[in-house]
């Protein structure tokens, strides 16, 4: 990694990146680096932002994982309230992907040919078909490799791009997978078909080394960018108000 900026850090940064613009929406980030990149993005260039504490309120803590005691709430957010904003377009959810194809189709059910007798039990459909049939979706994969990044999922939880243009656009108005970050760069599905490109990689990572760990053929641009690492005033609030135990580093060490 350049200078003293860590992996994590870099994949915070381009998670906060993936909320640039959505002014005052609900962002639901779930996991670690989501959930530090969620408040990032909030502390930085997106004030408006709600954000949830994961299960019945509204928060304005900066801190990633603030103590129950600490925590700042703006408002009650039962679950009628919730399913409200689901339903009308107006959050972007950022979920975890056992598996991602090139169409942004994710599977966090079940791995194996037969959905019946899986494999391997995963954590099921969840809230995934409703997320991406309502509301912008992005996807973070810690551990970028081929069993990952898959020419087709096992079982489609959320739907990708060319089941949304199946749908048609009255069902899939608000259809959009906007970004996957991983561990190794972020991708975007900005294409005319919408297959999913390649949109930069984190320092230290070559292009080669992406493609060798993804599944698929990518879509590459002539020229693939680095992503931006923090600025000062971000490499601040990453380390001494949002993830001052430096949780996002045990989820993405740097490389060895």
């Amino acid at each position: 990694m350049s200078g003293d900026v860590t992996r994590a850090e870099v994949c915070a940064v381009a998670v906060a990146e993936c909320f640039r613009g959505d002014g005052r929406c609900l962002a639901n980030p779930i996991g670690t680096i989501p959930m530090i990149g969620g408040r990032l993005a909030r502390a930085s260039f997106e004030p408006e932002l709600m954000m949830t504490d994961g299960e019945a309120l509204l928060i304005a803590n900066d801190e990633a994982t603030p103590a129950p005691e600490a925590r700042v709430v703006e408002t009650y957010n039962p679950y009628r309230r919730m399913f409200d904003v689901v339903w009308s377009g107006r959050r972007h959810v950022m979920m975890g992907a056992t598996q991602v194809d090139r169409f942004g189709n994710q599977n966090i059910g079940a791995l194996g040919p037969d959905p019946h007798a899986p494999k391997v039990q995963l954590l099921g459909f969840r809230g995934a078909p409703g997320n991406t049939i309502n509301d912008t979706t992005s996807y973070w994969v810690p551990n970028h490799s081929p069993k990952v990044f898959v020419e087709h999922v096992d079982l489609v939880c959320g739907i990708g791009y060319d089941r949304a243009a199946a749908l048609g656009a009255d069902t899939a108005r608000f259809h959009e997978i906007r970004r996957v970050v991983s561990n190794l760069g972020v991708f975007d599905f900005e294409t005319s078909d919408h297959r999913m490109r390649l949109r930069s990689v984190h320092p230290g990572v070559s292009v080669d080394e992406v493609i060798a760990a993804t599944g698929f053929d990518l879509e590459l641009p002539a020229d693939v960018p680095e992503s931006r690492p923090p600025t000062a005033d971000e490499l601040e609030l990453l380390r001494e108000v949002i993830d001052p135990g430096g949780t996002g580093g045990r989820e993405v060490p740097d490389p060895t």
